[in-house]
C-alpha cells in the first residue's frame, strides 16, 4: 500500500493537473457514483490527508479516494483518454481540456460533501506531511497506545501516513525493538521516533525513489525494508520479517533482531531467504 510521501506526490500531481480547470470528462465507474454527473465544475484543490486524496470541486463536493494496495491515479493528455477509457481496471476519469486524471484499481472512491469530509478521514491521527502537522500530539498518541510501538506507528489513529516502510526504518535507525510496548518507552524514545519518521516521510515527498539509506540505487535504499534475509548493514545479523499488531490487524514488519533486541514473539525463526528469490520459504507480506 502506498505511504504518505506516494500518496503526497499523487495529490500534488493531481493539483497541478487539473486545479483552476473546468471538467469536461466525468466518469465514475463504482456503483453508487455511476450517474452522477459533474462536468462544467472546477477544481479548486487536490489534497493529501495521510493515504487518502481528497479532490475538492466548486460545486462544494469531494471526490475522496483511497489506493490501498494497488490503486493508482495517471495523469495524461486528452488525445490518449480514449484508450484508457476502455480499460477493465478503471475505476475513474476526470478530465480537463488540458489533462485527464485515470484512477486504476482504486480501492476506495466516495463523494461527500466538503464540509463532511470528516465522515471519511476524522478519525485521523495529525498528518505527518499535513499544514497542521501537531508533532506533540502524534507523541501523545503513541505513548497512549495500547499496542506495540510498531502497531502503533502504523495505526493511522495515532499518526497518518506512517506504513510497513517508514516505521521498520524509523524502528531500525533508532535501534528500537518493534515489539515493545509504546507505554514502556520512554518520552525521549518516543521522540525521536516521531522526529524521525517525519524527517523520512518529509524528505521522500520530493523523490520518485523512497530511500532511508539516502542512497537511491536499486538494492540500496533501506537498512530493513524488504531485505529479510539479506545481512543487516550494521551489524551484520540476517533481516527478518514477521507480522505485528492486533489479530485480525495484522501488518508486516521488517528489523535485525541483532540491532533490535533478538527474535520478535511472532517470529518462528525458521530460514528466510531474501524476497524475490525462488524455492524454500518465501516472503510474502502486505504493506500497511
Amino acid at each position: 500500500m502506498p505511504e504518505g510521501d506516494t500518496v503526497w506526490r499523487t495529490a500534488h500531481r493531481l493539483h497541478q493537473a487539473l486545479a483552476g480547470e473546468r471538467v469536461q470528462v466525468w466518469d465514475l465507474r463504482f456503483p453508487e457514483l455511476a450517474t452522477t454527473d459533474l462536468r462544467g465544475a472546477t477544481t479548486t484543490e487536490v489534497v493529501s490527508r495521510g493515504k487518502h486524496i481528497l479532490h475538492r470541486l466548486d460545486a462544494g463536493v469531494t471526490l475522496h479516494s483511497h489506493l490501498r494496495m494497488e490503486g493508482q491515479w495517471r495523469v495524461e493528455a486528452p488525445a490518449d483518454l480514449p484508450r484508457w477509457l476502455r480499460r477493465a481496471d478503471l475505476r475513474a476519469a476526470v478530465a480537463t481540456s488540458t489533462w485527464g486524471a485515470l484512477g486504476l484499481r482504486l480501492g476506495m472512491l466516495d463523494l461527500v460533501p466538503t464540509d463532511r469530509e470528516d465522515d471519511l478521514v476524522g478519525h485521523l491521527g495529525p498528518d505527518v506531511l499535513g499544514p497542521d502537522w501537531d508533532a506533540d500530539l502524534a507523541k501523545a498518541n503513541l505513548r497512549a497506545s495500547p499496542t506495540t510501538i510498531g502497531a502503533a506507528l502504523l495505526d493511522q489513529r495515532n499518526l497518518a501516513g506512517v506504513g510497513t516502510l517508514w516505521a521498520s526504518e524509523s524502528l531500525f535507525i533508532e535501534r528500537v525493538p518493534p515489539w515493545t510496548p509504546a507505554a514502556d518507552l520512554t518520552s525521549e524514545v518516543i521522540d525521536r521516533l516521531v522526529t524521525r519518521a517525519h524527517r523520512l516521510l518529509d524528505t521522500a515527498r520530493h523523490h520518485a525513489v523512497q530511500s532511508s539509506t539516502g542512497n537511491r540505487r536499486r538494492g540500496e535504499e533501506s537498512y530493513v525494508h524488504a531485505r529479510s534475509g539479506r545481512p543487516c548493514r550494521r551489524c551484520g545479523t540476517g533481516i527478518r520479517v514477521a507480522m505485528i499488531g492486533p489479530a485480525g490487524q495484522e501488518r508486516t514488519m521488517f528489523y535485525c533482531p541483532g540491532c533490535q533486541g533478538g527474535l520478535g514473539p511472532t517470529d518462528d525463526g525458521r530460514p528466510q531467504r531474501p524476497m524475490g528469490s525462488t524455492g524454500g520459504r518465501t516472503n510474502a507480506y502486505r504493506r500497511a
